[in-house]
């Protein structure tokens, strides 16, 4: 099977259902941007610190590939069965944080990105996420999209952060606090 079909070479694209869209549409850049915010919690799954999380990563991930099949997908054409995103999913994050947060100190400033690579790129994932998150907000004003997808988004970059402090408290490194110059 080739990779490439020639088919984008004038700056459009197919969604699921076939119609015909520019790469720049906002469901394109919305796909696009939960496509890249996958790949960096690749990054975050692969850092020494998150093996014992890589199989609840690699689950995330999963459901970033469900909410990207669900944004390629022409709401009004297609009839292909895309994987659920389900209240459950949400649930799990939640479930997550509760835990992680257990173990951390009391949250008692703004925290910087920073203080070790691995928590760094914890940070980079996050703001992608939001960035996807604002994305998906935006479209929905304008189109269907299933609203858990938003939701999901929302609590995963919630998520993030907290992953981010419990990664720098599992490296033992100091969290990078902001303190506002007076």
């Amino acid at each position: 099977m080739k990779i490439y079909t020639r088919t984008g070479d004038a700056g459009l694209t197919s969604l699921i259902g076939g119609t015909r869209v520019s790469k720049s549409s906002l469901r394109i850049e919305c796909y696009g941007t939960v496509d890249e915010l996958n790949s960096y919690l690749g990054l975050v799954r692969d850092q020494d610190v998150n093996a014992p999380r890589r199989t609840l990563l690699k689950e995330i991930q999963d459901r970033l590939f469900t909410i990207g099949s669900t944004l390629a997908a022409d709401p009004e054409k297609s009839r292909m069965k895309l994987p659920d995103l389900l209240a459950t999913d949400i649930e799990l994050l939640e479930q997550q944080m509760d835990a992680m947060n257990e173990t951390l100190p009391p949250l008692r400033a703004f925290i910087l990105p920073g203080g070790h690579p691995a928590v760094s790129h914890a940070h980079v994932a996050r703001c992608v996420c939001r960035r996807a998150e604002r994305l998906v907000v935006d479209l929905a004003a304008h189109d269907f999209v299933p609203e858990l997808v938003a939701m999901y988004l929302n609590r995963l970059s919630d998520y993030l952060f907290v992953l981010g402090r419990a990664m720098a408290h599992d490296l033992g490194v100091e969290e990078v606090e902001w303190h506002a110059r007076i």
